[in-house]
């Protein structure tokens, strides 16, 4: 066996060869190699090739892949097996989907040739072309828009099927150099958090999740790693071995009986979804009035708990935490536990010794998931949960945290090089239907609208790469397809994939994208704990059929603008993929030169610091270290979100509140009708990242795609486990399988996301897709999705 693959030469010699194959104009079969070298591999080499590649997609583990190659095909996939496995410079061993590969990047199923729209958009109807004739298309559409709508009316959707840091953002490059795009802000994941803890804390940041080593008790809401991160590359691996060493109590608090609840909890208290916040506040009547709270830590180092620390705008008024708590601010109803107890379900006893616990475990490490703020109260949430380590000060230290999700330590991030971009007009990644439909409707202080009081231009031409959320992942999909159809709306959309998806479906020029294992990447670990690392792969398998890489299309695309030689400045994929690299090298990244790491393709270092520890500079002097708040303190009452809570205009079930306390969610339980009296959520779950891999044989086969219910909620509907149900609400309606299991509180269904839209005639899908039921209005602060604020009905199909 050998152990080495295609060479940079290959990879350069290859690329050029698709090129001038579109410059020709020419087109191949679809059972020949455009580069004729299958056969000349073979008989070159008929050895194994071992080439380092990663799962690249985001689940945030990025995972070390060694693919067997023979005759040019991926046939056999291993992972890390460097290093002496030892925590800390352990192995980045990947799960079942990125071991599962090879099945994708083989599938009969996927894309092999540039095509056009021939239908009605969605239709999914489309005619082969050669790529000079998408080339051109796609070149004169931009142009068109530009000249007739400017760069604002040019988007570039979310997408996370790739995550290489050296391949998507070679897309707002070449748009930077036409006159700019749209841009846009937050996320899919943890826009909600992300926007909320900045009022906070000043910034979003956590303890490394391996730091709970040091924790005495773990208190995790929504936390589930050890399903849906469970590689050695993700959170779940360090949970893992962190509660080995340091014998931690875990409780979770989930809805649902997780598989982290399952195999790492001591306990597991289900609560009713979007109520975690009124847990909190319980807690904290309990810690307050039991004199379980750091007085000391609370004077120090924070803003807004008491009247002694109120800001001067807001003295005298009640206005404080402690005031919201114990009944003396404005509602004048003390949070206790009963009251808490009606709210979330949880019994009024298991509250009181919960937060006894909380109060008394010296450290205690809060961490919150990210399903808890990915709702319409999500902020309000995010915040409140950080509450409890800020009450019992466990903010700073080894073995707390902050209450945010968790975090590790890195090598080097970095990305495709590019000036800024020339507008400045922002929207919400979850705003982007509203702007194509309604644009002029959208405003700053409704619509979170960033750069002008109100956006003027519509989304006309859209660059969608490797993102499966023009319909599968946005939400109101029903709605997602009837405004895309309409190509009077947005009148050109590019899509690059390597299946036929749904969001595919929606396209224009659709393209045949060359998977991250056929291309050099640069992969950095994300949330990994005591050890950061990269991984740099190579291409192992050319391109077949008519694929390409995303840079190898856009130099097409520039040449045809008239910006190639500053689009690519002379370089090759390979070129750039150093220049990145040593960009990294060059702000201070501890790694290795790039023809070493080249040639180990993975690099990794032990977290100096032992566990990476949020604000533990400021915890030890925060004078000489404040934080990013207008106070430099922890601001538990932020009179910015005051200000934007009387400026905003928000609609009345949309809460912005100045503390970190309890809101009901608008589209919760309070607002559930005979016509939906069911609570739904979504989870990540193992047999998908997000849409990615949902079509692999093996990982259906694996992870059954079944809505969970409780037996008592199943009897009164007649359902029993593996009967066909339909679920509905007024977004849409899908049908799926079902599995009836105590493993889901009463009056709550559970549902993997990221499951194929399978429209049927009726418009009903077929697919199990969960955002067929998720609303469209987003919540009050970040402007983002609802995803799991889900009321529905269901009974058998």
């Amino acid at each position: 066996m050998t152990e080495t693959c295609m060479s940079r030469r290959s990879f350069v010699k290859s690329t050029s060869a698709l090129a001038a194959l579109a410059a020709a104009g020419g087109s191949v079969l679809a059972n020949q190699n455009p580069f004729g070298v299958t056969e000349a591999r073979a008989a070159e080499n008929d050895q194994d090739t071992v080439c380092w590649s990663a799962c690249s997609t985001n689940c945030e583990g990025r995972c070390a892949l060694r693919l067997h190659v023979k005759d040019n095909e991926v046939y056999w996939v291993e992972t890390d097996n460097t290093g002496n496995d030892e925590f800390g410079n352990h192995q980045i061993r990947a799960c079942q989907r990125g071991r599962s590969i090879r099945r994708w990047l083989n599938s009969p199923d996927r894309l092999q040739y540039p095509m056009k729209r021939v239908g009605e958009r969605g239709s999914g109807q489309f005619e082969r072309i050669s790529w000079d004739e998408a080339i051109d298309t796609i070149a004169s559409e931009y142009k068109r828009i530009l000249s007739e709508y400017g760069p604002e009316s040019i988007f570039i959707p979310y997408g996370t099927g790739v995550q290489a840091c050296n391949i998507a953002d070679f897309i707002p490059r070449l748009c930077v150099l036409n006159g700019g795009y749209l841009n846009r802000y937050g996320t899919y994941s943890s826009a909600q958090i992300a926007k909320a803890l900045p009022y906070l804390y000043g910034k979003r940041a956590a303890n490394s999740n391996s730091d709970i080593v040091n924790a005495e008790l773990v208190v995790l809401f929504g936390e589930n790693a050890a399903e849906n991160r469970m590689s050695g590359g993700g959170a779940g691996y360090h949970l893992m071995e962190a509660l080995e060493r340091g014998h931690a109590k875990v409780i979770v608090i989930d809805p649902r009986y997780s598989d982290s609840a399952a195999t790492r909890a001591d306990e597991w208290i289900p609560i009713r979804p979007g109520t975690d916040a009124a847990l909190v506040d319980a807690l904290a009547y309990v810690l307050i009035t039991e004199d379980l709270v750091d007085e000391e830590f609370l004077a120090t180092y924070c803003i807004g708990y008491d009247e002694s620390t109120m800001p001067e705008s807001a003295k005298g008024k009640n206005a404080s935490y402690k005031d919201y708590i114990l009944g003396n601010g404005a509602d004048k109803t003390a949070k206790t536990p009963a009251w808490a107890s009606e709210i979330t379900r949880i019994p009024q006893e298991t509250i009181e010794r919960l937060a006894r616990e909380i109060g008394t475990a010296k450290p205690c490490a809060i961490y919150q998931g990210k399903g808890p703020q990915r709702r319409s109260n999500g902020e309000q949430t995010a915040r409140a949960i950080c509450m409890l380590p800020i009450l019992t000060g466990n903010v700073g230290i080894n073995g707390g945290n902050t209450g945010s999700d968790h975090d590790g330590y890195y090598l080097a991030w970095a990305s495709v090089p590019m000036e800024d971009n020339p507008v400045e007009t922002s929207i919400s990644t979850f705003n982007w239907l509203n702007a194509i439909d309604h644009p002029t409707e959208l405003t700053a202080l409704a619509d979170g609208v960033k750069g002008k009081d109100r956006l003027d231009v519509p989304i006309k031409f859209m660059w969608n790469y490797a993102g499966n959320c023009l319909t599968n992942q946005h939400g109101e999909i029903d709605r997602a397809h009837e405004i895309l159809k309409d190509d009077t709306k947005c009148e050109f959309i590019v899509v690059w994939e390597t299946f036929m998806t749904d969001s595919a479906k929606y396209a224009d020029i659709l393209l045949p994208d060359a998977m991250p294992q056929e291309q050099p990447t640069y992969n950095s670990n994300d949330y990994a704990g005591n050890m950061g690392y990269v991984i740099l792969g190579e291409a192992a398998t050319e391109p077949k059929f008519e694929r390409r890489t995303l840079y190898s299309v856009l130099t097409d695309i520039a040449e045809k603008m008239g910006c190639k030689e500053a689009f690519t400045e002379g370089h090759d994929e390979m070129e750039w993929l150093e220049i990145i690299y040593n960009s990294m090298i060059e702000d201070g990244s501890p790694l290795p030169p790039f023809a070493e790491a080249w040639k180990s393709h993975i690099v990794k270092k032990a977290d100096p610091d032992g566990h990476s520890v949020a604000f533990k500079d400021f915890r030890e002097d925060p004078i000489a270290n404040p934080l990013k708040t207008p106070s430099g303190k922890i601001e538990i009452y932020s009179e910015e979100l005051a200000e934007i809570a009387g400026t905003w205009e928000l609609d009345e079930a949309d809460i912005i509140d100045p503390l970190p306390v309890y809101a009901p969610e608008n589209g919760g339980y309070l607002n559930a009708s005979e016509a939906t009296p069911l609570q739904m959520t979504g989870y990540h779950f193992k047999g998908r990242t997000h849409s990615c891999y949902a079509p692999i044989d093996v990982l259906q086969q694996a992870n059954r795609q079944q809505v969970w219910i409780n037996p008592a909620d199943a009897e009164s509907r007649g359902i029993q486990t593996g009967d066909r149900v339909k679920i509905t609400n007024a977004q849409g309606t899908t049908h799926m399988e079902a599995r009836v299991t105590p493993r889901v509180m009463p009056g709550v269904v559970a549902a993997g996301q990221g499951a194929w839209y399978k429209g049927g005639a009726d418009g009903t899908d077929e697919g199990g897709c969960i955002n067929t039921l998720v609303s469209g209005h987003p919540s009050p602060l970040a402007k983002a999705n609802p995803s799991h604020t889900i009321l529905v009905e269901i009974a058998k199909a």
